[in-house]
């Protein structure tokens, strides 16, 4: 197993490009699936979990041609909804993508249950929900049987605002028979990402970026090229780099468009950074100390879904806040197990109180010190790397595979921003 060595306490300079954004490639590979026509798509991400997904459409029946090392040629030309490899799903929770699109291309398929990060209970439910509201059959014992070959349109109001559950909607959706609405739909950049891509491919879906998606039904999609936006999550995690470490670090290709809230809520800590087309410069120099709310009321930063601060950014956010003057609450009511990890950074040093399963309390700055961690989860993962740049001597952190799931070359970037990091075996 290999795992990180890092020496702390350096200031990282320089610039760093993000890559394309996990979250849009991940349903924008499953969509590919719904044409037998070629499709070319840059900006595609060398990451752990879309490695997995490639496997998994490519069991399916879709040729993958590497054009250049982030450009893909795919094409499926026949869809063979066979059953999937168990152990695959399990890699990632975005096999549940397949859904949609093998059901409203080739009727149905057998489906593993996902898997992916543990970070409490994620519920499927709003997926059957909103393939039921299509026409599709679907049974469940230890494995989906979905069926549906007469696929229609439907009213849909989504039990919860899920980016994936819409995701797969919309997929099942495009090649449906009538009108669709999605309301309560997710809006999040990937989710507007892959209903901009299939309107390419000739799909007629309005609405994108609201909470209410209107689809009329195509009888087929053709092919088309389309490159992935920058990962959003991987911004923000360099803007951390550069607060904890107090570097100077700029970003390019930074989707400032998307960046608002993360901007309106990183004020409230002292974190600012100047825009520069669509890029973003964070310089050292930043204030770093809590603003209160009125009448000197601790603040409370909480998780909700888009335009709101989203739940993958807590974890960074958590690491920053150890580093910053003031009291600050995190809210994270979406996932039960995602402040969990916040026991390494008191380990480190950090004055954290878990108040329960979704909210911790926190007091900076204080030092943190190197400490031999462990990556739970993709975001965890990188929010300890955080830490250890910022720590005052050694930190070792295993299980780099967690955080390789879904940032590309993340190391070889710290060490061209100035880090002190070496990969090992242990």
């Amino acid at each position: 197993m290999e795992e990180f060595v890092i020496e702390g306490g350096v200031p990282l300079n320089g610039e760093v490009t993000p890559s394309g954004n996990k979250n849009a490639a991940l349903p924008l590979l499953a969509a590919c699936l719904l044409t037998d026509e070629p499709i070319v798509m840059h900006n595609v991400p060398q990451i752990r979990d879309v490695l997995a997904m490639r496997k998994l459409i490519e069991s399916l029946g879709t040729e993958v041609e590497e054009l250049d090392q982030h450009t893909w040629r795919l094409i499926t030309r026949e869809l063979t909804a066979s059953h999937l490899d168990p152990e695959l799903c399990r890699r990632i929770r975005a096999s549940i993508l397949i859904a949609g699109p093998v059901l409203a291309r080739a009727g149905g398929l057998k489906l593993p249950p996902p898997g992916g990060d543990v970070i409490g209970r994620r519920r499927l439910d709003t997926h059957i929900l909103a393939l039921r509201a299509l026409g599709a059959d679907i049974t469940y014992n230890r494995v989906f049987d979905i069926k549906g070959s007469q696929l229609h349109g439907a009213d849909i109001l989504l039990d919860e605002a899920s980016v994936t559950a819409t995701e797969n909607a919309v997929m099942a959706a495009v090649l449906a028979k009538g009108e669709t609405t999605i309301r309560n739909a997710a809006s999040e950049p990937h989710v507007q990402e892959l209903c901009n891509f299939l309107n390419a491919l000739g799909a007629k879906i309005e609405g994108i970026g609201s909470n209410a998606l209107h689809i009329t039904g195509v009888p087929r999609l053709h092919g088309g090229e389309y490159t992935i936006g920058p990962d959003l999550l991987e911004v923000v995690s360099y803007i951390g780099a550069a607060v904890v470490t107090h570097g100077t670090i700029l970003i390019r290709n930074a989707g400032v468009k998307h960046l608002e809230m993360v901007g309106q809520v990183f004020h409230r800590l002292g974190v600012h950074w100047e825009v520069q087309g669509n890029d973003i410069l964070v310089p050292a120099s930043q204030s770093l100390s809590v603003i209160s709310d009125l009448d000197g009321a601790v603040p409370e930063i909480k998780t909700n879904v888009w335009p709101a601060f989203p739940t993958d950014l807590t974890s960074i956010a958590i690491t920053m806040a150890t580093q910053i003057s003031g009291s600050v609450l995190f809210h994270d009511w979406m996932f039960s197990g995602r402040m969990y990890f916040t026991d390494k950074l008191v380990g480190m040093g950090a004055r954290i109180i878990l108040c329960d399963p979704y909210r911790c309390l926190i007091q900076g700055p204080t030092p943190l010190y190197g400490e031999k961690l462990e990556s739970p989860d993709i975001r965890a993962g990188m929010a300890m790397l955080l830490a250890a740049l910022a720590a005052n001597g050694t930190s070792k952190i295993r299980n780099i595979v967690q955080i390789e799931r879904g940032y590309e070359k993340v190391d070889e970037k710290l060490i061209k921003l100035g880090a002190k990091i070496k990969r090992e075996v242990e």
